[in-house]
């Protein structure tokens, strides 16, 4: 804990802590750049593939389905293997099955792609784990939220940009046939870069990497129940399935917007493709700042009220982003809709940072199995959307009936409760860090 960052120098390279925060969200950006550069681009492979409403609700739900078996592994997997290996080597095979979707000749090869695709969103995971590895209790909030954030916002950028770079190659000549499959190249060669960066900058934890520490005998903080043993442990704890739903509540449903906010702008409102893009893009661009806030005003709460203030604030972001879900659902032209989904966009982008603005309270010995149970609740919930599309057959109503499913989860949060030994603990381990970090600022 003495050696975990206190602060957070933003425009510093120098220490392993911001090495970790800056390339970690650059990792995750490119991964959420890829992950959601198909989607600006379904309206063109629909019509190429002659896909049915059923056959591209299938694809929305695989792009996101496998991602769920990939966080629960993920996570006891940077325990086991320290974060900096897991991320290369997802980076590196992330590679594969984005170039296999601009390969791909019709809906089944498509859907197998778009399938393996959703491994890349695990990304998240092994970023939240690395940050908290990195960082002290005060700022390890603001930090892994603004990670998470400036990461998500590869799914906005994917929204806006894809359709530009579409609109630059057929206005080079190229067929719109030919110009999707080239746009997809750009986070195909984007990732294996990463990876080499990855690697070669980053290290595990503040002390080095896990294999290095192991092997002098030192024990690591967070890594203390390597692999499924971290996992065990995460499943027992009640705290990590009410945090498992609301991550599906906020997450679950910005992953959601993400993959249908093109199309139902298009259909819904008659926007143009470009149009639309950017407008789906706005929803995805607010994590630029407002996961960040989430986990800033969740360090604040808690430096004044203690940790317990954590679980309140998330409880009241959450009925914020299923009230303004609600109307967003229920806009009936594209000005209020717009002014509708930033407002619940603001909520579930600070939802989701507040909810890993707790993960590294709830178990720090099994922090892998934590982070990858909740993360993978994101995902659960982006699949359930899914489904609910599939069965309600309208958009529209989805969203309304996930904005009353939103607001009810809000209770969850509430339960979230830490007995006074915990808190008494954590509270223990936030003075030792600022105090380790005062005494290295006077003798230095």
């Amino acid at each position: 804990m003495a050696d975990k960052a206190t602060r957070i120098d933003l425009f510093s390279l120098r220490t392993p802590a911001m090495r970790a925060f800056h390339l970690t969200w650059m990792a995750f950006f490119v991964c959420f750049f890829a992950w959601f550069a198909c989607a600006p681009l379904m309206p063109l492979i629909k019509r190429e593939f002659g896909l049915s409403a059923d056959q591209v609700a299938n694809i929305n739900i695989a792009a996101v389905a496998v991602t769920i078996l990939v966080r629960l592994i993920i996570g006891p997997m940077c325990d086991r293997y320290g974060p900096r290996k897991v991320y290369s080597a997802l980076l590196f095979m992330g590679a594969f099955p984005v170039l296999g979707a601009a390969l791909s000749t019709g809906y089944e090869s498509f859907l197998l792609c778009r399938l393996l695709i959703g491994a890349v969103g695990a990304s998240f995971v092994i970023t939240q784990y690395h940050t908290s590895m990195m960082f002290a209790p005060n700022v390890v909030g603001t930090a892994n939220a603004a990670t998470a954030g400036w990461g998500n916002t590869g799914a906005g950028a994917a929204q806006a940009l894809v359709p530009l770079l579409l609109a630059a190659v057929i206005m080079l000549g190229v067929g719109e046939s030919s110009a999707w499959r080239l746009a997809l190249l750009v986070p195909a060669l984007a990732m294996p870069v990463m990876a080499a960066f990855y690697w070669r900058f980053t290290q595990d934890c503040p002390q080095g990497n896990f294999a290095e520490l192991r092997a002098s005998g030192i024990a690591i903080d967070g890594g203390k129940k390597g692999g499924w043993a971290s996992f065990r442990a995460a499943c027992a704890n009640y705290r990590v399935w009410m945090l498992f739903i609301t991550y599906a509540a906020c997450f679950g449903v910005e992953v959601f917007i993400h993959n249908i906010a093109a199309i139902y702008y298009v259909d819904h409102f008659q926007l143009s493709l470009k149009a639309a893009g950017i407008a789906a893009g706005s929803f995805g661009l607010l994590a630029l700042f407002a996961r960040a806030l989430g986990g800033w005003l969740s360090d604040k709460a808690a430096a004044h009220r203690g940790l317990g203030i954590r679980a309140n604030l998330l409880c009241v972001l959450m009925i914020g982003e299923g009230l303004g879900l609600v109307c967003f659902a229920h806009a009936d032209s594209i000005a209020p809709a717009l002014v509708a989904m930033l407002v619940f966009g603001l909520f579930t982008h600070m939802a989701c940072g507040a909810t890993y603005a707790l993960v590294p309270f709830i178990d720090r010995k099994a922090l892998g199995g934590v982070a990858g149970i909740i993360g993978a609740g994101g995902n659960v919930g982006a699949v359930a959307a899914g489904f609910l599309m599939k069965s309600v057959g309208s958009i529209q109503q989805t969203l309304a009936m996930l904005g009353v499913l939103v607001t009810l989860s809000a209770l969850c949060a509430l339960a979230v409760r830490f007995s006074s030994e915990h808190k008494e603990r954590e509270a223990a381990l936030r003075e030792r860090a600022l105090a380790a970090a005062s005494s290295q600022g006077v003798a230095s």
